[in-house]
């Protein structure tokens, strides 16, 4: 991803900060719902007084009509949830209590926020002070949309979301997947319209950047409806909030749930569908569904859900539906507990439109090696897979991160939109088209590796007899040194006793 400049960023990095002395002796995984509480509470404060201030325009008196603020998809808040009154109380020791009640309040007027707001700054541990301090930052910075500009609250929270990523490493896997990773789904799949669904949506990151990829191509965000679902209350509630402040409509169920064991959306058959289930999870209650009825190529082994996750969402899939989902690059060729057998029979069901090998150190979750699946119900190249090596691709933006470019992501999307249209020619070491047939004699192992082969050699113009002459020289004189070196340390030892 390239990244943004740092005016672009500025704010975003203020608020990090301020978080960063928020945090005391609170772990990562607490005091991101502050954070994060925090910024949704000023996003729904100033677009209510956006609609406040029309209305009072307006001059009929319906400036606290709750319905006025529904009816254009603004939450309501109570005067005594106010920013105003918060921006007032900053400094005071009973700041937190003032956002704790404020937050009931806003939950108590909109329905769809019950239970889903953090009500934990009145805690001791947290910072009065600190926290009176990132009040005063929010009030001196107007969050909300101004015409075409990017809403400067979504991309906050996005960066708070990847920097507590970074902070939590393995536990982040809960409930982020890094944005790179995400527009490359996107770029494949181009979900301008229909059911978008993510039954394993963590903060709700595969829909922002739905959202993001049509607001870039001039779509309209109302010609997709979002669906999702997760298991963990607190994520669950993340990607409530995360949505909301990016105007997203979302069904992600009443509750958080287990998606394996009660399918809040048991009847959905999506026309996209986007994920990055938890990798290899070993306990997803396989021994319960043996006779479930999304295993329609065979039943998933109980020690390892990869399988289970694929076939889930075929299940979901529209006649015409397209998915793609993020995998350790162990289910390309396990062969274990029965894996290989459901990967050649989703192979001769003709419904792999393609497969990325990703590069390392793209996640703050894990090192292993991950792949992209693009699985589509109604192929354009029917019998045909398209197999993209990207391994070498992405930029370290860290140590230990790396980052697709935009550059790597659109010309991951343009390989796949080229092989649709037959148009496609295939780079050696980069991309490959391979039938069902030459699949079939690799075993039904997906690797792109094994049909992409490798780059040729870059020719640097010298000719090969000018290449080898020049290369003997530097071994003789590199055999001259080592005679010489030889017979130094051969003297050395003499000197002291030791010949040989």
């Amino acid at each position: 991803m390239v990244k943004k400049n740092s005016a672009e960023i500025g704010f975003e990095k203020k608020i990090w900060e301020a978080a960063d002395v928020l945090r005391g002796n609170m772990d990562a995984s607490e005091y991101k719902h502050v954070v994060l509480g925090l910024i949704f509470l000023k996003y729904i404060s100033d677009k209510f007084e956006e609609r406040y201030n029309e209305l009072v325009k307006e001059g009929d008196g319906f400036e606290e009509d709750v319905d006025e603020y529904t009816a254009e998809n603004v939450f309501f808040v109570p005067e005594d949830a106010r920013w105003d009154k918060i921006a007032k109380n900053a400094h005071k020791e009973e700041i937190g209590v003032i956002i704790d009640e404020a937050m009931r309040s806003i939950e108590k007027e909109n329905r769809s926020l019950k239970g889903i707001l953090p009500k934990t700054f009145a805690r001791p541990e947290l910072n009065k002070q600190a926290l009176g301090e990132v009040v005063d930052l929010f009030t001196n910075i107007q969050m909300s949309d101004h015409g075409d500009k990017k809403d400067i609250l979504g991309r906050t929270y996005e960066y708070c979301l990847s920097k507590f990523a970074e902070n939590e490493g393995k536990k982040a896997g809960e409930f982020y997947t890094p944005a790179s990773v995400v527009k490359t789904l996107v770029e494949i799949l181009k979900p301008y319209n229909g059911r978008v669904y993510d039954p394993c949506c963590g903060s709700g990151g595969m829909f922002v950047q739905s959202k993001n990829f049509i607001e870039n191509h001039k779509g309209n965000i109302n010609n997709i409806s979002v669906y999702g679902q997760d298991s963990n209350p607190t994520t669950w509630k993340m990607a409530k909030m995360n949505l909301a402040i990016r105007g997203i409509e979302a069904d992600l169920g009443e509750h958080h749930a287990d998606t394996f064991l009660n399918d809040l959306h048991k009847t959905l058959k999506a026309d996209f569908i986007l994920a990055n289930p938890p990798f290899n999870l070993k306990k997803w209650g396989g021994e319960k569904l043996q006779d479930d009825p999304r295993w329609q190529y065979g039943i998933p082994p109980k020690g390892n859900a990869n399988y289970a996750w694929i076939q889930h969402m075929i299940y979901h899939l529209a006649p015409n539906g397209k998915l793609g989902i993020v995998l350790a690059n162990g289910s390309l060729s396990s062969t274990t507990s029965g894996e290989g057998k459901i990967r050649e029979n989703i192979i001769k069901a003709d419904l792999i439109e393609g497969i990325v090998a990703l590069p390392t150190q793209l996640f703050y979750t894990t090192g292993i090696p991950v792949c992209l699946w693009i699985i589509n119900r109604n192929k354009e190249q029917k019998g045909k897979s398209l197999f993209i090596d990207a391994r070498e691709m992405g930029t370290m933006v860290s140590r230990k991160l790396r980052e697709l470019t935009e550059e790597d992501t659109q010309l991951i999307g343009k390989a796949f939109e080229d092989f649709e249209n037959n148009q496609l020619e295939e780079e050696k070491g980069f991309s490959a088209i391979a039938t069902t047939e030459e699949i079939a004699k690799h075993n039904y192992i997906l690797t792109p590796g094994r049909y992409v082969g490798f780059k040729d050699p870059e020719d640097d113009g010298i000719p090969f007899e000018e290449k080898m002459e020049k290369l003997t020289k530097e071994l003789d004189e590199l055999f001259k040194k080592s005679n010489e070196l030889e017979k130094k340390i051969r003297k050395s030892l003499g000197e002291i006793g030791f010949e040989f």
